[in-house]
C-alpha cells in the first residue's frame, strides 16, 4: 500500500505542479500583455524653488519651455482669494504670507526665477491692453514672448520681449457679440498659439467663441489664411446635437466644437490641433488640408480629454504627450499611429497627481512640464529616465 501512496503523491506532487506553472505563465502573460515599451518619467517633487516674495499662484494658463530650456508660465494672479493675498490687503492682515506673484514667470534648469512681470488684467500696460484673462504662452525663435487672452472682451494678443516690453499688439479687445471666426483683424478668446522658425507664421487656437485655427504673419499681424474642422470653413452657427453618455457614438462634429485648445506644428510640417469638448486631435498640413484625427477618452463630457499636446525631443518626435485635463492624466501617443500606449497620473493634489492638468511642454533633455488650472494653481516637472517597460496604465510615476 505504501508503494501506491507514493505514486498517488507523487502523481498529485505533479499535477499541482502543473497547475502552478500553468498559472504562473498566464500571470506572466497576462503582466506582458499589460506592459510596453515607452518613454519612462519619474515626478520631481522638489521643482521648481520656492517662489521668493511670499508669492502665489493662481490657475496656470500657459507654458513653454524656450529654446535655452528656460520655463516659461503665465497664471491668472487675480483669482487668488483674499485669505491667499493677505500681504496686499489694506491693510495688511500679515507681513509673512502671502502675494500674487507678477502674471508671467521665467524659471531656469533649476527651478529658479529669472523674470517676473505682467500687468493688471484688462488695463493699461505700456499703452497696450494687457488682457481681461490671460491664456496660453509661447516663446518664439527670436526669443520674443507671446501672450494670449480669453476674457470676455478678449479679442487680442500681445508680443513682448523676455523682459516684459511689448513689441506689437493684434488684435483690439471688444465686446462678444463682435467676435467672428471669419474677422480678419480680431480672435474669439485665444487659447494658445505656436510659431513656426522657418516661416515665421504664427499657428493660433482661436479659441473659445471662434471656431477656427487662425495663421497670421508674425511680423505684421496680418491673417494669411484659417480653417475649421476638417478644413471646412468655420460656421460659429453650426450646432451639434449631444446625447449626453452616449457622446463616443455620435457622428463627429463637422465643426470644431471647442474650445481649440492648441495648435502645434511638428517637425514634419503637421499641424495637431486640439478640440478639446470633441475628446479628439485633428491633423493638417500647414495650409489646412485635413489628414486625420483620432478620439481619446472618446465618452468624456464636460471640459473634454484632448487640453494641450507636445511632442518627444527625438529627431522624429516619435510620441505626442496629450494632457487630459478631465480625466487627470498625461497619455503618451505614438505620433504616427495616433495610437495611446500608456497614460500616468491620477486625480489629486500630491506630487504627480493632477487638478486640471491645464498645459504640457518638453525641454531638450525630454523632461515634461505641467501646469494646472482651477484650484490645481501648479506646475510640475517629470524627469525623463529614458525608454523602458511601463504598465499601460501607470498611475503616479515615483522612483523606485
Amino acid at each position: 500500500m505504501n508503494w501506491r501512496r507514493s505514486l498517488l503523491f507523487g502523481v498529485g506532487l505533479v499535477v499541482v505542479s502543473a497547475v502552478l506553472w500553468a498559472c504562473q505563465d498566464a500571470i506572466q502573460r497576462n503582466a506582458e500583455a499589460q506592459s510596453v515599451q515607452a518613454p519612462v518619467f519619474e515626478v520631481n517633487p522638489f521643482w521648481p524653488q520656492s517662489l521668493p516674495n511670499a508669492w502665489l499662484l493662481g490657475p496656470v494658463i500657459g507654458l513653454w519651455v524656450d529654446s535655452q530650456d528656460l520655463i516659461w508660465i503665465v497664471h491668472r494672479a487675480d483669482q487668488l482669494a483674499n485669505n491667499e493675498i493677505s500681504m496686499e490687503l489694506d491693510p495688511p492682515t500679515s507681513l509673512e504670507c502671502c502675494q500674487a506673484a507678477p502674471p508671467v514667470l521665467a524659471f531656469d534648469r533649476d527651478g529658479n526665477v529669472v523674470h517676473a512681470w505682467g500687468g493688471e488684467p484688462g488695463g493699461d500696460y505700456q499703452g497696450y491692453e494687457w488682457p481681461e484673462s490671460n491664456h496660453g504662452l509661447f516663446v518664439d525663435h527670436e526669443g520674443y514672448v507671446w501672450i494670449g487672452g480669453n476674457g470676455a472682451n478678449d479679442r487680442h494678443m500681445l508680443k513682448l520681449t523676455q523682459e516684459g516690453d511689448v513689441v506689437a499688439q493684434f488684435g483690439t479687445a471688444g465686446p462678444p457679440e463682435d467676435m467672428d471666426s471669419h474677422d480678419p483683424e480680431n480672435f474669439g478668446r485665444v487659447a494658445k498659439m505656436f510659431v513656426d522658425a522657418e516661416t515665421n507664421e504664427v499657428y493660433v487656437a482661436d479659441g473659445y467663441v471662434n471656431r477656427r485655427v487662425a495663421v497670421i504673419d508674425g511680423d505684421s499681424g496680418e491673417m494669411l489664411r484659417y480653417w475649421g474642422a476638417y478644413g471646412n470653413d468655420p460656421d460659429d452657427d453650426y450646432e451639434h446635437a449631444d446625447r449626453g453618455a452616449d457622446f463616443a457614438d455620435q457622428t463627429p462634429s463637422q465643426q470644431f466644437r471647442g474650445p481649440v485648445h492648441c495648435a502645434d506644428l511638428s517637425h514634419d510640417g503637421l499641424v495637431y490641433v486640439c478640440d478639446r469638448q470633441s475628446n479628439r486631435l485633428q491633423v493638417f498640413t500647414p495650409e489646412g488640408e485635413f489628414v486625420e484625427e483620432a478620439f481619446f477618452a472618446p465618452s468624456s463630457l464636460g471640459e473634454g480629454s484632448t487640453w494641450d499636446v507636445a511632442f518627444s525631443r527625438d529627431p522624429d518626435q516619435r510620441f505626442i504627450f496629450l494632457a487630459d485635463g478631465r480625466n487627470q492624466r498625461v497619455r503618451i501617443i505614438e505620433r504616427q499611429t495616433l495610437t495611446e500606449i500608456t497614460a500616468f497620473g491620477r486625480g489629486g493634489r500630491y506630487p504627480a497627481h493632477f487638478y486640471s492638468i491645464h498645459n504640457i511642454a518638453t525641454d531638450s533633455d525630454g523632461n515634461i512640464y505641467t501646469t494646472e488650472t482651477y484650484q490645481g494653481r501648479r506646475l510640475q516637472k517629470f524627469t525623463y529616465m529614458g525608454e523602458g517597460t511601463v504598465a499601460r496604465d501607470q498611475g503616479p510615476p515615483w522612483g523606485q
